[in-house]
């Protein structure tokens, strides 16, 4: 990973100056908001396919269940071979992928004995790895980023601070050993936790440590004063890369098994036949999941990083039916969710609506003590928008919206009431009850309308040429026996029934 970084780095240095750098991945803004897009972009990429395959909530297990292989991880590093506890280590991705396959594969287990459904074998199968974690963290894990916070929410906002220093000039590390020049020496009391005594007391017994010793970086070395020369240092938040290499992964895995992963999404029995073997797709499939869940786990947490698989997908499932749409409208609002998301938690909706405005209206009117200053988690509040941007989709999307079926409803109620009211206008206009079953003060009672209704119909009609009154009593215009003649038709050809006159 630190070759990585450094690569990228030096790419970056060819068009950036080294102080540019910093500023820029020094920032808190800048270091959540583009950990916060790379976590959408790669949850959106995969979570499409578990939306379209019927297994969103795969994800809300798959995050919860990483906790187990971090868990047993990190307890193998830092209790077993004496690693220091780094919560973007590899081998906690490793182990966190491991318990993606764990629970997936328990799934299966559970659901191919044929004792219960594939929901509840689910149900079943994450809630007992997710225990197990827990009760681990709650007994062996110490002093760690593995506390209740962590496994909720994740703290992105510190995102920045945890970071890798790239040297590129003045690059002197520097090693104190006791004889060291700079090496501090003190005393150490050997016996004094062992006897319950005080280290002043006569029985206490000492021995001379070096204090400072070991081995300093270049950063840390400039810091404590060991070197004269500053060296030119570029720090490189650790999650970015982290993110950057899972996105290239979920990116390269949806191309290159873009026709495979379609298929099998939409008729795996058509892939099995023709050689695709879905299942082993699946288990690629929930591998990735697994390994963006435990990237994420730092800056969103094991709870919040569901939404960042489903919502996007869900909101771009409003808009187009096409699949390769589908995975670039959900990354794009997933983007957009983590940085408009930032300006949330600082309290401004979108970046120009100050909420504090609001909470202060309220407190005004209806007497409420809320407080006026907003301070809210950050990767909360990317969910929240993400979400306010499913439900501007879920209302406003042209084909699928609520708005659009409500028009599109209404619509047809309108076109329903019109024809039948043209249909009743023909059948009895060249009849002797024409007069009576036609005028216009009494037509509403015919079909039980309130003459409010039935005035709206009429004025529609009259206005769109179908209808004329005369004398009092509605008949039709040619236009309106050709609009009667035409849906009759239209009716027919439907049923596959010849047209009577």
């Amino acid at each position: 990973m630190m070759l990585l970084e450094r690569g990228l780095i030096e790419l970056l240095l060819s068009v950036f100056t080294r102080e540019e750098l910093n500023a820029f991945l020094r920032s808190p803004q800048n270091t959540a908001v583009l950990v916060g897009g790379l976590i959408a972009v790669c949850g959106a990429l995969l979570g499409a396919f578990l939306l379209l395959r019927g297994m969103a909530l795969t994800s809300d297990a798959i995050s919860h269940t990483v906790l187990l292989g971090i868990v047993v991880a990190f307890l193998l590093m830092t209790k077993t071979f004496g690693m220091d506890g780094d919560t973007s280590s590899p081998w906690l991705i490793l182990g966190a992928s491991l318990a993606g396959v764990a629970t997936v594969a328990l799934t299966e287990m559970l659901y191919r004995s044929g004792l219960v459904r594939q929901d509840a074998a689910l149900g079943l199968a994450f809630p007992l790895l997710f225990a197990i974690a827990v009760i681990l963290v709650s007994r062996y894990v110490e002093d760690a980023h593995l506390d209740e916070d962590a496994v909720l929410v994740g703290e992105i906002g510190l995102a920045w601070a945890n970071t890798n220093s790239h040297c590129f000039e003045n690059c002197e590390s520097v090693t104190i050993r006791p004889d060291h020049p700079a090496a501090k020496h003190a005393r150490q009391c050997v016996n004094c936790r062992e006897l319950g005594i005080s280290p002043r007391d006569d029985g206490a017994e000492f021995r001379r440590i070096c204090s400072n010793c070991g081995d300093y970086t270049p950063a840390e070395a400039y810091s404590a004063g060991l070197l004269e020369r500053e060296p030119l240092l570029v720090f490189f938040p650790k999650s970015i890369m982290v993110m950057l290499v899972m996105t290239a992964l979920s990116l390269a895995f949806v191309l290159v098994f873009y026709k495979e992963l379609k298929l099998s999404t939409f008729d795996a029995g058509l892939a099995q036949a023709l050689g695709f073997r879905p299942g082993r797709l699946n288990y690629a499939l929930m591998v990735l999941v697994s390994l963006v869940a435990v990237g994420a786990f730092d800056a969103v947490g094991s709870i919040l990083v569901i939404a960042f698989f489903i919502i996007p997908p869900a909101a771009a499932y409003l808009l187009t039916d096409r699949l390769s749409l589908m995975l670039v409208l959900g990354p794009l609002i997933g983007a957009g969710g983590a940085f408009f998301g930032y300006d949330l938690a600082r309290g401004q909706l979108f970046g120009v609506i100050p909420l504090a405005y609001g909470i202060t209206a309220l407190n005004r009117l209806l007497g409420l003590e809320l407080a006026e200053r907003w301070d809210s988690s950050i990767s909360a509040s990317m969910v929240l928008i993400i979400f306010i941007f499913f439900v501007l989709a879920w209302v406003l999307s042209p084909r699928y919206g609520l708005l659009s079926t409500l028009i599109r409803r209404a619509n047809r109620r309108r076109r329903f009431a019109d024809q039948v009211v043209l249909a009743h206008i023909h059948n009895h206009q060249h009849t002797a009850l024409h007069a009576i079953e036609c005028r216009m003060d009494s037509l509403h009672t015919h079909f039980r309308w309130r003459p409010s209704r039935m005035g709206r119909v009429m004025a529609r009609l009259r206005a769109l040429g179908y209808v004329r009154v005369a004398g009092g009593i509605a008949e039709l215009t040619e236009r309106g026996e050709r609009q009667v003649h035409a849906f009759r038709r239209t009716m027919l050809e439907a049923r596959n029934m010849p047209e009577l006159d």
